[in-house]
């Protein structure tokens, strides 16, 4: 972006104090994040930032991972029955707007 010629070299280094300060801040905020994380995959490997932070209560963080449900073959039959039957009529209505 082109400079503007009026704007003298001590208002250009203000600006930069100022915008350096903001990145600090930034720089704070993000190592703080990393600090709350227990561990994180690094380069490929496994490498702990911090020790891990209690779960909030109350949130699903704190509570043991659930099982995968699995669908049946004739319940995914019924579902993608019913999608279908779901666009058609999406595409039906859309069909009688246009024309």
């Amino acid at each position: 972006m082109p400079r503007p010629r009026s704007v003298s070299p001590d208002i250009l280094e203000a600006a930069l104090a100022g915008l350096e300060v903001q990145k600090q801040k930034i720089d704070d905020q993000i190592a703080e994040v990393h600090r709350m994380l227990p561990a994180r995959r690094i380069g490929g490997v496994l490498k702990t930032v911090a020790k891990p932070v209690a779960p909030i209560v109350g949130s699903a963080l704190g509570t043991k991972a659930r099982k995968k449900r699995v669908l049946s073959p004739e319940a995914r039959k019924r579902i993608a029955a019913a999608q279908k039957k779901r666009w058609a009529a999406v595409r039906k209505a859309a069909k009688k707007k246009a024309a």
